[in-house]
């Protein structure tokens, strides 16, 4: 592998306190253009990396390696624009049922939403795959799928959804648009989610009055679920996602119309819709999140790191208690930042999104090769 540099490049300040610069740390290379628009990342517990391509194949990361040939036995998966074959996460009784699921772009009739499929994997292929979530409506077009998957400590499977690049369904309880989905693991509908009692709402919405969600974890402490989603023209958000919450989007929002900056829906605030934790204006264009738990560098330890499409870099956030008291923005112009994970030895991992798209590992100094 090859060590790319040695180099922390801290930002000024952004919407929080400015932090100090960190330690110097070693980026890897351990493919080098080698992976096609990869888009989700998952470690298996033998520490293969399973990587998601937008175009519908599934690689794996072995032993230093890229393995030649994706694995088998995946529905064809087109890629339209956005969509494609995008989240991934592993069931939480892996190592005992070996199932693995994955969110993708599922046609009927030209047009296209959000599905999610599962299968067992033997190791080189998914068999018994069946698909046990499809997004309503389909829509034509190829803006805003989410596709963000996770399995929170219940054993609950989280579904993030996009808008479908039609705002005010987003607001609409009667299609998933816009909205994040709790389910059992089965896709079975949990008898507390929020909206059960409303007959006219889409089965499974948790929350409601998101955009374009595309990072999703489980807090280290509180346990809590929070995400991430895409603004306009500004207006990326942070949110802590509780049952039955509006995240307001698109009747508030910090964010503008493109191109003529002017105001989106009412304002900022309204009764009765939920503020982020944190917001970015101008957009960073946000994609994978991960808090980081691990050994290997102990003063990032309760951090939450995002990566950014726009500015082609990662966004380091320092996190007390629900708020997020400082951003440092690392590694410019590495390229549009996709996905990141931390790995079970400690260190970060992360994909870009291109066409012939990397993936880079961070490591203290001294410790590459």
């Amino acid at each position: 592998m090859r060590i790319l540099m040695i180099l922390l490049l801290a930002g000024g300040l952004f919407p929080a306190t400015a932090m100090a610069a960190s330690p110097e740390f070693e980026v890897e290379m351990l493919v080098d253009g080698g992976l096609k628009n990869p888009w989700g990342l998952a470690f298996l517990p033998n520490g293969d990396l399973l990587i998601t391509e937008r175009q519908g194949n599934l690689r794996v990361f072995r032993d230093g390696a890229l393995v030649a040939e994706p694995i088998a036995g995946l529905p064809p998966i087109r890629e339209v624009r956005q969509g494609g074959l995008l989240g991934i996460a592993l069931h939480p009784r892996f190592a005992d049922n070996r199932l693995i699921y994955l969110a993708y772009a599922g046609a009927e009739g030209g047009a296209h939403s959000t599905e999610v499929l599962r299968g067992r994997f033997d190791g080189a292929r998914l068999e018994h795959v069946e698909t046990i979530f499809r997004a309503q409506p389909k829509v034509r077009g190829g803006r805003h799928f989410g596709g963000r998957l996770l399995f929170d400590d219940a054993g609950y499977l989280f579904i993030t959804l996009g808008d479908r690049g039609r705002d005010d369904d987003a607001q609409d309880l009667t299609l998933h648009s816009g909205s994040l989905i709790r389910l059992h693991d089965d896709g079975t509908i949990p008898a507390d989610n929020p909206f059960n009692d409303n007959s006219a709402a889409a089965p499974g919405i948790y929350t409601l009055g998101n955009r374009n969600m595309q990072g999703i974890v489980v807090h280290p402490q509180t346990r809590e679920v929070w995400t991430h989603e895409h603004g306009p023209q500004g207006g990326d958000e942070v949110n802590i996602m509780r049952a039955g919450v509006n995240y307001g989007w698109p009747v508030i929002t910090y964010g503008r119309n493109y191109g003529t900056g002017t105001q989106i829906g009412e304002g900022t605030h309204k009764d009765g819709m939920a503020q982020p934790i944190y917001k970015w204006v101008p957009s960073i264009a946000p994609s994978g999140m991960t808090f980081y738990t691990g050994e290997r560098f102990g003063q990032w330890r309760g951090d939450l790191f995002v990566g950014s499409l726009k500015f082609g870099l990662l966004v380091r956030l320092d996190v007390e208690g629900e708020a997020i008291v400082g951003e440092q923005r690392m590694l410019q112009n590495v390229g549009r930042v996709r996905d990141v994970i931390e790995g079970p030895d400690g260190f970060l991992y992360l994909v870009t999104d291109s066409p012939n798209g990397q993936l880079l590992r961070l490591v203290p100094p001294g410790r590459a090769g």
